[in-house]
């Protein structure tokens, strides 16, 4: 008898309604009969009638016993939570075709239309899946248009027949572009949906609100009550009738309406108390501003998770603990819910910070730059509501034009990844982050950590069109330059300056950023009175961004007694105005520290070309920061001209048979250790997928050397089988062109010797590959980032020098063209010191095909091709080495999820 398969606790999953509240799913227990039976009492005859093809009262014990027991692999059932109440149910239930599972879903009558049954549906595909299923089939009433709509509509093809008065489905479950495209839309609206609720409520509660002007509470209240919220507000407080001129209730339960936003900030120990009032009161999203947590540890981030659980029992989004607040500058909602930040500019930056910290210190340096903001949230301890949510929000929100973020962690970098990538696509995306994010956690964050090279995630970054920021500095230089200037057609810009040395340092800042000076002016005359200086100022500007050979324009200048630098600000804003194109600003030279320029001088114009309102000119003290910003712009804007939608795909591969060998190896994977592949069995793998490696022969003795030699044919290279020793040449690991047996015979004694000194290694021989150039391909599943493509030239300087390129799949076409020539040392590729260059296309190809097997296979831990030999007209696998693992260890799967 089969051992019983244990209760799948990875399938378990918070997830995003599509009306932005929260339910948790997981699979059904034998526990559920009660649950079950009071969700079917509370439904109509015709529900029931549409599910069961009949009217039945009751479910009778023995279905019961059916519905909520499994064996989570030939039967699977999901249900759907809200507390206690079970508000939907799905399940397959496998046919007498292995690969086929028959499927349906029982949803509540009060809880229709909120995604239920996509939900469910996309849990059960990716459970199928994992089980061995690749087509589900159901029976439905021709009346039941709702239950053939969640099929139809989640983006399978669907094959239909009708017969005895029911319509039979059947489909594939097979993720696709277009089921992928359906999951990444439903999933987009729920949860920029959910976060809309945080982001612009209809009425807000303040718990803990206090008469005490010390206290949070009372800041928190006050700012959002003078700030000009147009919701309803309340304060509650149990030691007080009245605050901020208006009554105080008891609890929020005592609240007479529904309240879309509570903000806690009451003692560490009553929060818990006030998240399960919050929820049995009906709160949507709850705001924590309360500190505490992170610092105490183990038990701290236990009592944090128990927050968060508490809050998604009730449907509820979380916003911290330790926040700083929400802010949303739309004068239709007015909501400064903060105890540090009053007083925002209404503006079209959204911003996102971690810890309140570095909020403060980006809302303040935003404040002080004229930076006016659309949105502003900090996340806290991110516990629940993170980036990636606002990202989802930032992108349907026509008052956000850009958006800037801070990132101490990284929760799913994979789903941040593909959000960024949508989101850049139309709006501007800033990022700073520090330099061990996604390698150490800060306190009180709860997630994974990254084993991949420290590069990969500036890579991902990169790869999705992120602006990254080194600083926070930074970040805003890059900020008041996107929010007021239009985007750069390309890096080619005009300098002008007041002073020849000023110029020549502007001129060298762009030639270190890789930005090509087209027209520079360095000696515009702002000291004589017989010369108009802005009229001067005007016609020279205005004559160079009128070329189509110059993209932008950098002024920087020292003080003039003639001319006030508020003047020539207005000329240059109105040249920007004129051509659409950005200018940027650098005032040097200024002693008096309250005539500091750095930031935006307001002077709103609108483009003669169209286009919403420029708020003023970027100014900075430093020309090197004006340039650092435009460059980072300018590689912005390259990314967005050229960034494609069409994926990476190789023809010839073959994912079952992938998945059937795999399946073959998978009970000899060690727990949560790796199985790593012999030569044969890695091969078999790779060649699923049309990755051919060049057979290699182990041998005992010379005897056993030259059959197989002579099998393969000379001339043979001679190498150990050790992953260190076998690609070094240099140390006697390797021997090359053998013609003959007496030859091989004696290059096995000599290279015997050879690594004595080394340790006792075995031998093989293996076929002669066409010379050209040596690459590296290696793919691994990192704990945070997922599947990661790695691509270098074979040699020491590759890890020496971290001259590697890095990239999260799926690839597109042009992440592939760029991956093989973003290593320095892929010069070597395209012809260098008189050596012919390679078939890149080959190159690019198995890329292709590598990315395409890690991406879909979660279960290959670690691949690597090395060597790889490229030629003018070949391309020669020489080893490969395949490790197995855990595919639960996969972060970001074809199936909606909130983090942990």
């Amino acid at each position: 008898m089969a051992e019983p398969i244990p209760y799948p606790s990875h399938w378990e999953a918070d997830v995003v309604l599509r009306d932005g509240a929260t339910a948790h799913l997981r699979p059904v227990l034998p526990t559920d009969r009660d649950a079950l039976t009071a969700m079917y009492s509370g439904q109509s005859e015709r529900t029931i009638y549409l599910r069961f093809f009949t009217y039945k009262s009751t479910l009778s014990a023995r279905e019961l016993t059916r519905f909520t027991t499994v064996d989570h692999h030939d039967r699977v059932a999901f249900v759907m939570m809200n507390g206690d109440e079970m508000i939907g149910i799905g399940r397959y239930d496998r046919t007498d075709d292995p690969a086929e599972a028959e499927v349906a879903f029982f949803i509540s009558d009060a809880h229709h239309g909120r995604g239920i049954g996509s939900i469910l549906l996309e849990h059960l595909a990716a459970a199928g899946l994992e089980n061995g299923i690749t087509r589900f089939s159901a029976e439905v009433l021709p009346e039941n248009r709702k239950m053939l709509d969640v099929f139809s509509d989640a983006g399978y093809e669907l094959a239909r027949g009708y017969d005895d008065g029911v319509i039979a489905v059947h489909f594939d479950i097979d993720p696709t572009a277009k089921s992928r495209a359906v999951m990444e839309a439903r999933e987009h609206r729920a949860e920029a949906k959910s976060v809309s609720t945080l982001v612009a409520p209809r009425s807000v509660a303040v718990i803990g609100a206090s008469r005490d002007g010390r206290q949070l509470g009372h800041e928190i209240l006050v700012n959002i009550v003078e700030g000009g919220f147009t919701g309803a507000v309340y304060g509650v407080n149990p030691e007080a009738l009245e605050l901020a001129g208006m009554r105080c209730y008891a609890s929020i339960g005592e609240v007479p309406e529904d309240v879309d936003l509570a903000v806690i900030a009451v003692p560490i120990a009553a929060v818990a108390d006030v998240v399960e009032q919050c929820g049995r009161a009906g709160v949507r999203g709850v705001l924590i501003v309360t500190s505490g947590y992170a610092d105490d540890g183990a038990r701290g981030r236990a009592r944090q998770q128990a927050l968060v659980r508490t809050a998604r029992t009730y449907g509820m989004r979380v916003v911290g603990p330790a926040s700083l607040g929400v802010i949303n500058t739309d004068p239709a909602v007015s909501l400064c819910a903060s105890p540090r930040m009053g007083h925002p500019v209404h503006g079209t930056l959204g911003m996102f910070s971690q810890s309140a910290a570095i909020g403060a210190m980006l809302y303040t340096a935003a404040h002080r730059r004229a930076i006016g903001v659309s949105s502003v949230l900090s996340a806290g301890n991110r516990a629940d509501v993170s980036g990636n949510d606002l990202m989802q929000y930032w992108e349907d929100d026509p008052d956000t034009l850009a958006c800037c973020m801070y990132l101490e962690s990284i929760g799913n970098p994979r789903k941040f990844s593909r959000i960024a990538r949508r989101l850049a696509r139309t709006k501007p995306l800033i990022v700073a982050k520090s330099e061990v994010t996604g390698v150490q956690l800060p306190p009180g964050h709860t997630g994974r950590t990254s084993s991949a090279p420290p590069r990969a995630i500036s890579a991902m970054f990169r790869q999705a069109g992120v602006i990254r920021a080194e600083t926070s500095e930074h970040l805003m230089d890059i900020a008041q330059v996107v929010v007021s200037q239009p985007l750069p057609a390309g890096r080619r810009v005009a300098v002008f300056s007041n002073a020849f040395a000023l110029a020549s340092v502007v001129s060298d800042a762009c030639a270190s950023h890789g930005v090509e000076v087209a027209h520079t002016e360095g000696a515009l005359d702002t000291t004589s009175e017989d010369v108009d200086t802005l009229d001067l100022i005007r016609e020279t500007v205005l004559g160079a961004l009128g070329s189509s050979g110059v993209d932008a324009a950098v002024a920087t200048f020292l003080p003039s007694p003639l001319v006030a630098i508020e003047d020539i600000s207005e000329v240059l804003m109105d040249c920007a105005a004129q051509t659409g194109k950005p200018v940027v600003a650098a005032y040097a030279g200024i002693l008096d520290a309250s005539s500091v320029r750095r930031g935006i001088h307001p002077s709103p114009r609108v483009p003669e070309g169209g286009g919403p309102e420029l708020p003023g000119l970027p100014c900075f003290e430093s020309p090197g920061a004006a340039v650092g910003a435009l460059a980072a712009i300018m590689e912005y804007a390259e990314w967005r001209e050229k960034e494609e939608a069409l994926l990476a795909e190789a023809e010839g591969t073959d994912r079952r048979a992938a998945e059937r060998v795999i399946e073959e190896f998978a009970p000899r994977v060690p727990g949560e250790g790796l199985l790593r592949l012999d030569q044969d069995e890695a091969s078999r793998l790779l060649g699923t997928y049309g990755i051919r490696v060049l057979r290699s022969e182990p041998f005992e003795d010379a005897e056993e050397a030259a059959a197989a030699a002579a099998r393969i044919g000379y001339p043979v290279a001679l190498k150990t089988t050790d992953p260190r020793m076998r690609h070094r040449l240099d140390l006697g690991g390797v021997r090359l062109g053998i013609e003959d047996e007496p030859s091989l015979r004696r290059d096995i004694d000599l290279m015997r010797r050879t690594l004595e000194p080394y340790g006792d290694f075995d031998l093989e021989v293996q076929a002669m590959a066409p010379p050209g150039q040596n690459c590296v391909v290696r793919a691994m599943e990192d704990p945070l980032l997922g599947p990661v493509i790695s691509f270098g030239m074979a040699g020491d300087s590759v890890n020496l020098l971290d001259d590697w390129a890095h990239r999260v799949p799926p690839l597109t076409e042009r992440d592939v063209r760029l991956m093989v020539r973003r290593p320095k040392a892929s010069r070597k590729l395209f012809g260098y010191e008189g050596l012919p260059p390679v078939d890149v296309g080959r190159l690019e190809d198995l890329l292709r095909r590598v990315a395409q097997l890690k991406d879909l296979h979660p279960e290959i831990a670690l691949m690597e091709l090395n060597p790889v030999m490229v030629s003018e007209d070949s391309l020669t696998v020489l080893a490969a080495q395949v490790d197995l693992g855990n595919p639960r260890r996969r972060t970001d799967s074809a199936r909606r999820t909130m983090p942990g």
